[in-house]
């Protein structure tokens, strides 16, 4: 994600998409009268026949759904504003789609943590998503996804021919090298390419680091090739991978929040009676809330509001994940303190 413009005085923020993540981050701060403007067609009668016209609309949302199997983000709403005029008619419905690369201008009133959200979904949009490797008997091609697109690094040849007595020593040194390459770094790989080269890599970690087996996916392509790393894409590996990493980060400070209530450490609290205590204390570190609690209740919204004023950090868990549905058996809202609000 990419912010273009921002206008505090109006409530007016232009963001770029860069990737399903920022989607389904807008997904979440796009509420019902909030202004949407972006370019979009309409149809336009001429006579017996109708054309597609391309325009610029804003219009005043009432629904927004991310239509995950389009990879695109709809909001549907009234038009308020449009050009060219003769393509525009104002009050009627008009659903605009978003997608990835595209630009959309936002006005509203911006709460403090869709604000945090929209600028720390930049931020992380900065850093490597995901690496790759693909490999063979013979190299291994890496390469690092970014929000801008694939950056390719470093190749490791496997210095060995099968033919040679030293063959299985050469190989050996070829996947140590590849294990240093994901030792070095903290996120998540995927291991792909055609044969067994990949599985005999997998079998050469576990024996020797199986730990870092839980951040490496394998997968089969046709090549250990470029066009390896964009059969990944075309068959929704890549997106899969980044979804689940945020699953499972949010998993964890919920299991985190969920412990220390289980031990009655007084370190945390849950349910939103005992969470709003805590922020009216500027006792909260992290508050934990459902996506779709957030936008239903206005109670949950002020405390939210509070506890970002107070400097705590909001994460906002999905409701379509398993941590979502852990945390909807803490109430739904929860937080870890930065003190005990009582001895346990």
């Amino acid at each position: 994600m990419k912010i273009l413009h921002s206008d505090p005085k109006t409530g007016t923020l232009k963001i770029r998409t860069d990737t399903l993540d920022d989607l389904w981050h807008l997904e979440k701060v796009i509420s019902e009268g909030d202004e949407v403007e972006s370019h979009t067609f309409r149809t336009y009668k001429v006579g017996k026949t109708e054309e597609k016209k391309p325009v610029k609309i804003r219009i005043r949302a009432e629904r927004v759904e991310f239509a995950k199997s389009a990879n695109r983000l709809r909001v549907l709403g009234t038009i308020v504003w449009g050009s060219p005029e003769e393509f525009v008619q104002m009050g009627r419905h008009h659903t605009i789609e978003i997608g990835k690369g595209d630009k959309v201008k936002i006005t509203k009133q911006w709460k403090g943590h869709e604000i945090n959200r929209i600028k720390q979904a930049e931020k992380e949009s900065k850093k490597p998503r995901v690496r790759i490797i693909v490999m063979d008997d013979e190299k291994a091609l890496t390469a690092i996804l970014r929000a801008f697109g694939v950056e390719y690094g470093p190749e490791f040849r496997n210095a060995g021919s099968k033919k040679d007595e030293k063959y299985e020593q050469a190989e050996r040194g070829f996947f140590g090298k590849i294990m240093a390459e994901i030792e070095r770094h903290p996120e998540k790989f995927i291991v792909a390419g055609p044969g067994f080269a990949k599985d005999n890599f997998k079998e050469f970690v576990k024996k020797r680091n199986p730990e870092l087996l839980d951040k490496i996916t394998f997968e089969n392509v046709s090549y250990a090739e470029r066009s390896g790393v964009n059969e990944l894409f075309s068959r929704g590996i890549i997106e899969k991978i980044m979804g689940e990493e945020r699953f499972e980060k949010e998993m964890k400070l919920v299991e985190e929040t969920a412990a220390e209530i289980y031990k009655d450490s007084g370190r945390a609290v849950y349910g939103l009676p005992e969470v709003k205590k805590a922020a009216e204390a500027f006792a909260i570190d992290k508050l934990l809330v459902l996506d779709e609690y957030l936008r239903s209740d206005s109670e949950v919204e002020e405390v939210v509001n509070l506890a970002d004023r107070n400097k705590a950090e909001i994460v906002i868990v999905s409701s379509e994940g398993d941590a979502g549905e852990r945390l909807k058996g803490l109430g739904r809202i929860a937080a870890l303190l930065r003190f005990k609000m009582r001895e346990p």
